[in-house]
């Protein structure tokens, strides 16, 4: 791949922007400066410096991001700031986009990925992948509740009742749910449903992934190990 449109497939700005970085001499691999735009280069596993900073070359990006409050999962924010201001502008400027959305208020686990398939195969209400949450409630959450949402519970709008799994309660003014629906406000709903209001909310997995330890507003790469968790095979070229 010639050097120029290789960084520009990692966001580094347009063919243009890419071709005067490399000829000022920003662009460096194990050391060694490369100033020739058309210099054609095996990306497979590669790693170079741009202006000093390490980067590896990805085909494709897959993000979590542990979303703080007040951000929204949108590229056109309206009343709030969007999540890709918590990202380097070369992951925003490639594209990535979140895999569904979080309310303004809710925080916890999100995916974002440049990968089309990838986003589909995490939305798709076809897949069912399940997401788990905590939800902090107004009241205090008694057996009956829990019941209830474990049974199902019609919402407006909703012609079936929804049912949620490994429902508990961690404390008395929390539930610890999963579902696998996907609908709007859902959980909110759900709780509300129940005869509960939910304070607060947060996503803590989604698949066999946990949120693990980010900070909030903190994000990083998946690994292979943690892709495989997800019900999605990534394609094997690239990195």
């Amino acid at each position: 791949m010639e050097l120029e449109r290789l960084l520009q497939s990692q966001g580094f700005g347009s063919r243009k922007m890419c071709r005067k970085l490399i000829q000022s001499g920003a662009f460096a691999i194990d050391g060694v400066v490369h100033d020739n735009p058309r210099e054609s280069i095996d990306p497979t596993g590669l790693q170079f410096t741009l202006d000093g900073e390490t980067w590896d070359y990805r085909e494709h990006v897959y993000l979590l991001l542990n979303k703080p409050e007040g951000f929204e999962c949108s590229t056109s924010p309206t009343h709030h700031e969007g999540v890709h201001s918590l990202l380097p502008l070369p992951l925003a400027v490639r594209g990535v986009q979140p895999a569904g959305r979080l309310d303004q208020d809710t925080t916890g686990m999100l995916l974002l990925s440049d990968d089309g398939p990838f986003l589909h195969a995490m939305m798709s209400p076809r897949r069912h992948v399940p997401k788990r949450y905590v939800a902090t409630t107004k009241h205090p959450v008694t057996e009956e509740m829990l019941q209830a949402l474990r049974n199902g519970v019609l919402l407006r709008d909703e012609t079936e009742p929804l049912a949620a799994t490994d429902v508990m309660s961690p404390s008395p003014h929390e539930i610890a749910l999963t579902i696998t629906q996907g609908k709007y406000h859902q959980v909110k709903r759900m709780v509300a449903a129940a005869g509960n209001r939910v304070e607060g909310l947060v996503r803590t997995a989604i698949g066999g992934l946990p949120m693990g330890n980010l900070e909030l507003g903190e994000w990083r790469y998946l690994s292979p190990d943690e892709l495989l968790s997800l019900p999605y095979e990534v394609p094997q070229t690239g990195k």
